[in-house]
């Protein structure tokens, strides 16, 4: 028997290899994007934690200054729904390239400019107002970054692998928490005096190295076939928002409902829970940040293993099970954050980040694509993933904030998270189910 292949099984191969090769350098080029819009992002918020009460806010006794410190990172989370109408109509009309290229220009910006703030001994209500005015600026970037991340991922992806390479940019998340908590864990080494006048303010200028290479590989990629189809076809929208929520209200609504668990989950994590370490249990900054760097590192793996799973189970029970599971683990998980204990600590962190919030997150790309067509997904996808972050992580803090306040314990905020648990899953299983389901 001969052993060679023929010139078309060679050449179909090469085909076929080409493209895998192409899948995963899109999954890649979305993993870094989104790295460094979530190591942009989420400086804000620790920095909102450790430092910005102080610094911008020091006229309000300290509960009071942390509570508007995690206000100005509200506003950034309540500008992510306008962020998501507007990059999505345009993704959905001109390209999800395009958009992914601006977004990601936009929040280098606002976040360098933030590096560069005076304070308010310096000039004063001035400087609060500016900080609202560049985290609005980093909301409504990141209100079109991950939408147009996950479909640029999916789009690309073969049928079997969607969910595995839509995990991809989440992925981005994780290594952006790392590099955030990693940048903030060095500064904090730095004496007192020096963080609070100059050492805080390094993460943020830092960002611009890591803008331009994002450019610079997004520059590099193709844009989305199933969008190119669509201009073929011209069947793109006049007003893509609006044939959402006429049309497809339901997947919208559920898209929300879905997502308000994982997101809440998130940044009650992130940016409660380092405040709550540092200020209620005593602990030193660093070891609040690094049980967040030990449980954002598992994550990276988790995630990608998340995502292959659900394309062997189905992305859609798979987000049921992970819902069904933190409404389970939500209150022992917050006791144990609470406990005073910093191993018990680390552990709950570790436990929240890498295995609860990855079941859910990892399948959302290919479950939330699978609700709306091609020419309005752009819009149904960012629209209802940042009216739920606005709702659920833009508020996060301060709920949990106030329930601690109110309550004085920290099982209030536990319970709050396993309801939106148990209304995640709920949604993801009156979603409509993907191909492999």
């Amino acid at each position: 028997m001969n052993s060679i292949a023929s010139p078309s099984q060679a050449q179909a191969a090469t085909t076929v290899e080409r493209k895998h090769q192409s899948v995963w350098k899109i999954g890649a080029a979305t993993m870094v994007g989104t790295a460094i819009e979530a190591f942009d992002f989420l400086a804000y918020g620790t920095a909102a934690a450790l430092v910005f009460n102080k610094l911008f806010f020091p006229n309000f006794d300290p509960t009071v200054g942390t509570l508007a410190a995690f206000g100005t990172f509200a506003s950034g989370m309540l500008a992510r729904p306008l962020g998501g109408i507007i990059f999505g109509h345009y993704g959905d009309r001109l390209g999800r390239k395009s958009m992914l290229t601006l977004s990601l220009l936009l929040m280098g910006i606002c976040t360098v400019l933030i590096g560069l703030l005076p304070t308010y001994e310096s000039i004063g209500l001035w400087a609060a107002v500016l900080l609202v005015l560049l985290r609005i600026g980093q909301g409504l970037s990141f209100g079109g970054e991950l939408g147009g991340a996950m479909l640029m991922a999916v789009e690309h992806a073969p049928p079997k692998w969607k969910s595995l390479v839509g995990s991809m940019p989440q992925m981005g998340a994780p290594i952006g928490v790392l590099l955030s908590s990693g940048a903030f864990a060095l500064v904090t080494q730095l004496p007192e005096a020096s963080f609070l006048s100059w050492g805080w303010r390094l993460p943020f200028l830092a960002s611009a190295v890591l803008i331009v290479l994002g450019v610079f590989i997004r520059m590099k990629v193709q844009e989305s076939p199933e969008f190119m189809q669509v201009k073929v076809h011209q069947k793109t929208a006049a007003l893509p928002a609006r044939e959402v929520v006429v049309a497809h209200l339901k997947p919208l609504l559920l898209t929300i409902g879905g997502k308000l668990a994982e997101v809440t989950l998130i940044y009650t994590i992130l940016v409660f829970s380092i405040s709550y370490a540092t200020s209620r249990l005593g602990f030193s900054r660093s070891d609040a940040l690094h049980a967040l760097i030990a449980g954002s590192t598992v994550m990276v793996f988790t995630i990608p293993a998340s995502g292959w799973l659900a394309d062997k189970v189905g992305a859609r029970r798979l987000y049921v099970f992970g819902g069904l599971l933190l409404a389970v683990m939500a209150v022992p998980l917050f006791q144990a954050i609470g406990s005073g204990s910093l191993t018990a600590y680390t552990v709950a962190m570790v436990v929240a980040l890498s295995i609860n919030y990855p079941l859910m997150f990892a399948p959302q790309s290919n479950l939330y694509a699978a609700q709306f067509p091609a020419e309005l997904r752009y819009s149904g996808i960012s629209i209802g993933i940042q009216f739920a972050a606005a709702i659920g992580g833009g508020l996060a803090p301060i709920i949990a904030a106030t329930l601690v306040a109110k309550y004085s314990s920290i099982v209030p905020v536990g319970i709050y998270v396993a309801v939106l648990g148990v209304v995640a899953a709920v949604s993801a299983w009156l979603m409509r189910p993907t191909a492999n389901e």
